[in-house]
């Protein structure tokens, strides 16, 4: 009976972690990003005066975002050196 060998993984969990971190962070950049610019495109209702007012949480959103990719970008340098 032939047992087949298992295959190693094409990519290592760190380099999945860091993935993730890049998906992560580029999706808060969006979303931050939609939250500060969105009220200049939409017509005048409470809807829009509630999304302008909500423009701390979308500063903190591409805070927050900017730092996931800037620590994918360093775990990917790091693994490049290795």
């Amino acid at each position: 009976m032939i047992h087949a060998m298992p295959r190693k993984p094409t990519s290592t969990p760190r380099s999945l972690a860091s993935t993730e971190w890049l998906h992560k962070g580029l999706m808060l950049l969006f979303i931050g990003l939609a939250v500060l610019v969105g009220p200049v495109f939409m017509s005048p209702s409470a809807l829009r005066d509630t999304v302008a007012a909500s423009s701390p949480v979308g500063w903190f959103a591409v805070v927050l975002g900017g730092a996931f990719v800037l620590l994918h970008a360093r775990r990917r340098l790091v693994d490049r050196r290795r």
